[in-house]
């Protein structure tokens, strides 16, 4: 029988899988028309949808080593390599919005570049592809807020980018089809900013987790532990982690006089009742001390 974090990774592996199949059709479609009609923004519109491929291709790796489950050299679990692998997409980003900052540059100053071909075909072919587009990056964003992964979230945004630079493409192609060819290079400089802030979003996210950032709210975990019998107080409160995989220690105080067995007793009802209570939470380690009296 399957684990439930067993089941969680084949559902992400799925996804990614046909996210894909979709984001080369979109690729492919984007850079053939482009080359039959030698219009440049629209071929490097396709090529910039290929790293939509590669992501989903680490996202596939990625997910392969975070499943293995807790072994010696990895007692806390292979998660983190899931987080990991999301950076490399804003590293993917990064490295899109500098090519379109640096083509917009060389627009400007070698106008003669600019697209010639506009057929109603383009239009056509960009708007379908960035319809796709849209439903893979709603899909993929509400399956990575369900099954609580850093790397569909982040890949979501990544596509999400792609629907913007198709817009600036579609822009361009409108404006070149009305005589104003100069807007093709500022519709890209616009649009870059807006990948630069996915980048810059993934890469915040990815850092708290790696840097163990504390996950919840210290004032939470206290109202759970007080509230069960024998326990005085509590403090010293750290938590850490991915949000479906967060790790918690604590030290509680209790009477001095309290027996052996019963101080394991609550330190047991402890663990039982926080992971009831906030179920993303994977790991408790209590440290049962006595109220010192004053």
């Amino acid at each position: 029988m399957e684990s439930t974090g067993q089941t969680r990774y084949k559902d992400i592996k799925f996804i990614l899988f046909i996210t894909l199949l979709l984001n080369w059709l979109v690729a492919f479609a984007k850079i053939f028309y482009g080359i039959y009609t030698n219009c440049m923004s629209m071929t490097a519109d396709g090529f910039h949808s290929l790293t939509d491929g590669a992501s989903n291709i680490i996202g596939l790796v990625g997910i392969a080593i975070a499943s293995k489950p807790i072994d010696k050299d990895h007692p806390y679990g292979h998660k983190k390599y899931e987080t990991f692998a999301s950076l490399s997409i804003a590293g993917l980003l990064s490295v899109v919005c500098f090519n379109l900052i640096r083509g917009s540059i060389n627009r400007f100053l070698n106008p003669a570049a600019a697209i010639t071909e506009v057929d109603y075909k383009s239009f056509i072919i960009m708007i379908a592809t960035m319809t796709v587009n849209v439903l893979v990056m709603r899909y993929e964003l509400k399956k990575g807020k369900e099954l609580k992964s850093d790397f569909l979230v982040s890949d979501a945004l990544h596509t999400k980018s792609d629907i913007f630079t198709s817009l600036s493409v579609l822009t361009a192609l409108a404006a070149i089809k009305l005589g104003y060819p100069i807007f093709d290079p500022i519709a890209a400089i616009i649009i870059s900013f807006f990948i630069a802030h996915a980048a810059y979003g993934i890469i915040k996210e990815g850092s708290q987790v790696l840097c163990d950032t504390a996950v919840i709210d210290d004032n939470k975990i206290k109202n759970i532990v007080l509230s069960i019998n024998g326990v005085e107080a509590c403090h010293k409160i750290r938590s850490r982690g991915r949000p479906d995989d967060i790790h918690l220690d604590l030290h509680v105080q209790i009477n001095p006089e309290t027996h052996i067995d019963k101080a394991h007793e609550i330190s047991n009802s402890i663990e039982t009742t926080i992971k009831i209570n906030i179920k993303e939470i994977t790991d408790v380690v209590v440290h049962m001390e006595p109220l010192e009296k004053k």
